[in-house]
């Protein structure tokens, strides 16, 4: 039989029936009413800053993680900057993104998780700057002994200007300029960072005077109130400073990484301020020291000298008996020199006599007839001595030509030899200058013939009559009768 309960209609649900938007929407709105304001605390891990100015990151402890994203407007407000491995407790709403069912905290402020946190950051950034060289020995100035103008880096409101500017006074008054900054809060490193750089800018001999000291200063707090001078910007602001600069941030036991990077760290703006200048009435003293000890030291060196010069004038003779010696010896000397100057002159009065008398008319005129007498027998030897000097040129002449004329190829032609020249004119010496059918000039003792070069081994040579040209005819010198002081060649 059939089972009636086959013919039961199929039960209902009762369950309301939602889409994903729905269900979604559902949520978010359960999410951030229940958690609308929660404080979380948490290691930054993955954070980024996205292109828009977004803070996105991820929020996490031993066991469980959660998305955080701060919104631009508020990013620029949090007054720490977020980074991987830093234990912060962010304030927020939570709420979750149905793009992707994930749930996340807006966050609207951060503050570091602890002091602990705070040290742990802090010396990671003090080993890196460090690694850098930025505190290093090597880049520390000397500190101006008496400063004309100092630079003073700090809130205008506190006690701290007022310390500064009262010790000052006290010990030697200068002249200070103040640049006011924000010391603690969201801005305070950028403007610390900016003052520096500012008076590192100043150009001396300006309407404003640069400063040739520099006094960064702040009252102490706790460490959340002097990390401003832990922040990079302001540590390297004060190692890049060329104007020496003392750090006095904090109490004695303070310490921030811009002590670190100054040229002096002071333990109190009080004390930087007795670093800056001495005290005037040591300086003073010490003047008036120095002065007596120069006034001493100039009189007993004029003393020495005074008693030196004694001792060596005891050492000198008379000087009225040098100076009588000298005049008795200047007179003997004009005495001596007149004598010797007459003596001169009569000699000189002599020598002149004794010429005069070989310059007279008779002697002088014997001596112009004996030069005539020599010029008239020169003149008359010159024209026989030309005429022998002309002969022997002559006759030299003619033996050169002779010889000349003995080396000459027309001589070597007499003897039935022949001189073959190519078109050109210049001689023919080598058979491998000539070819078949080449036409030559052949020159004999008596005439020249042109002729044709025939094939090797035929014997054959085109005779032509020689071309219409002058030669040059065999002049022989006439045979001279030779001499018979020269010598022959051969």
């Amino acid at each position: 039989m059939p089972d009636p309960r086959d013919n039961q209609p199929e039960p209902t649900h009762n369950l309301p029936e939602y889409s994903v938007s729905e269900i979604s929407s559902a949520l978010k709105r359960t999410v951030e009413d229940t958690y609308g304001h929660v404080r979380v605390r948490g290691e930054v891990s993955g954070f980024k800053r996205a292109a828009s100015g977004h803070l996105y990151m991820t929020l996490k402890d031993e066991s469980a993680v959660i998305d955080g994203v701060c919104w631009k407007g508020v990013a620029g407000r949090l007054g720490i900057a977020p980074e991987d491995g830093l234990e912060v407790i962010v304030t927020g709403r939570l709420t979750t993104y149905p793009g992707r069912s994930k749930y996340q905290i807006v966050i609207e402020a951060m503050e570091h998780a602890g002091e602990g946190a705070l040290l742990k950051l802090l010396e990671e950034r003090r080993k890196k700057l460090a690694a850098e060289g930025l505190f290093d020995e090597d880049r520390k100035q000397e500190l101006p002994y008496l400063p004309d103008v100092i630079g003073v880096v700090t809130s205008p409101t506190g006690a701290v200007i007022r310390d500064i500017l009262h010790r000052l006074a006290d010990r030697f008054p200068r002249h200070v300029l103040v640049w006011p900054v924000l010391v603690q809060g969201e801005g305070a490193a950028a403007q610390v960072a900016a003052a520096i750089e500012g008076f590192n800018r100043m150009a001396p001999g300006g309407s404003v005077p640069r400063p040739d000291l520099l006094i960064v200063a702040r009252g102490g707090g706790s460490l959340e109130d002097l990390w401003a001078f832990n922040e990079e910007i302001v540590v390297r602001a004060a190692a890049a400073s060329g104007i020496p600069l003392i750090s006095a941030v904090g109490h004695e036991t303070d310490t921030t990484l811009i002590d670190f990077a100054s040229d002096r760290r002071a333990p109190t703006p009080t004390a930087a301020a007795e670093m800056a200048v001495p005290v005037r009435a040591d300086v003073l003293a010490r003047v008036m020291e120095n002065a007596a000890r120069m006034t001493a030291a100039a009189n007993r060196t004029v003393e020495e000298r005074r008693a030196r010069v004694e001792g060596l004038a005891r050492g000198l003779p008379d000087p009225r008996s040098v100076l009588e010696t000298a005049a008795q010896r200047t007179d003997d000397w004009s005495e001596r020199l007149g004598n010797s100057i007459a003596a001169l002159l009569d000699g000189r009065a002599r020598e002149v006599a004794r010429l005069g008398d070989g310059l007279r008319p008779a002697t002088l005129a014997r001596d112009i007839t004996r030069q005539r007498e020599r010029v008239r027998d020169l003149a008359g030897r010159i024209p026989a001595a030309f005429t022998r000097h002309h002969r022997t040129l002559t006759e030299r002449l003619a033996n050169a030509r002779s010889l000349l004329e003995s080396y000459s190829y027309a001589r070597v032609l007499d003897r039935g030899l022949a001189l073959v020249r190519d078109s050109a004119g210049s001689p023919v010496t080598r058979a491998a200058q000539t070819r078949p059918g080449m036409q030559v000039a052949v020159q004999f003792a008596d005439a020249e013939v042109a002729a044709a070069i025939g094939e090797a081994g035929e014997g054959k040579t085109t005779m032509t009559p020689a071309p219409k040209r002058k030669t040059a005819p065999n002049k022989t010198a006439p045979k001279k009768k030779p001499d018979e002081k020269q010598g022959t060649l051969l």
